[in-house]
């Protein structure tokens, strides 16, 4: 159930260092769309911007100073890695047009951001003609609670209001569906009737070693038809 999400303080970023299934299994769905010149919103401490590192050149993007510290102490000597402290809804965030970027990836970030239609318009302005931005983000309305809100949620998406957020932004599904159907009913008892504040190490620890491997497999052929998470791929216009 775990998400990776710049939003964690650093101690859970940390921690979230060894959802190592987890994060491979999120690897392989944005591989499939991933480009040569990568921008990443919200990329923490790292934990998936070095699953990008193959990449010609990855532009690693968060608001907090703490987290862009830790990922340049974490890949020191990597030449193909700039690592900057930019807020997506900053006005210096426009200037990364010159980077040249064919791919933005935004994952678990969407859904803390107040305006995410202008965060959309935003991404794809400083994306070449025909580029792609890779988007996943928290799904299904019904699961919103208490650790969605200590985790400065705003919403959860379908894939119906996420289709209508991207024609807002001027954008085109290319794909979306719904991921982590095992992940939805954790959440749910989590927020709904534990009434937790938050995801624990042994919950995580379970999940990733146990349920990931098999979910995993299971939806690379089957989607789901709910999730706990809505991997979208969204294409600019030529």
């Amino acid at each position: 159930m775990p998400a990776a999400v710049s939003s964690y303080t650093l101690e859970d970023q940390e921690r979230m260092t060894k959802a190592s299934n987890y994060f491979a299994w999120q690897r392989r769905l944005v591989i499939r769309e991933l480009g040569s010149r990568v921008i990443e919103i919200g990329c923490g401490i790292g934990n998936f911007t070095r699953l990008m590192l193959d990449r010609d050149a990855v532009l690693a993007l968060d608001a907090e100073p703490g987290c862009i510290e830790r990922l340049r102490q974490r890949f020191p000597n990597q030449s193909n890695l700039q690592a900057v402290t930019c807020d997506v809804m900053a006005p210096e965030f426009r200037e990364f047009e010159s980077f040249r970027a064919d791919c933005c990836v935004c994952l678990n970030v969407l859904e803390h951001i107040e305006d995410d239609r202008d965060a959309l318009r935003r991404m794809a302005a400083v994306l070449s003609p025909g580029s792609v931005l890779i988007l996943l983000v928290a799904a299904s309305p019904s699961l919103y609670g208490r650790i969605d809100q200590l985790l400065g949620h705003h919403r959860r998406y379908t894939r119906a209001s996420l289709s209508r957020l991207a024609a807002e932004a001027g954008l085109n599904v290319k794909t979306a569906y719904y991921l982590n159907a095992v992940g939805f009913f954790g959440w749910w008892t989590n927020s709904h009737i534990l009434k937790l504040d938050a995801q624990s190490p042994g919950q995580i620890e379970f999940f990733d070693r146990y349920i990931v491997p098999i979910a995993s497999r299971v939806e690379n052929f089957v989607h789901p038809p709910f999730g706990q998470s809505l991997f979208v791929v969204l294409k600019k216009s030529l």
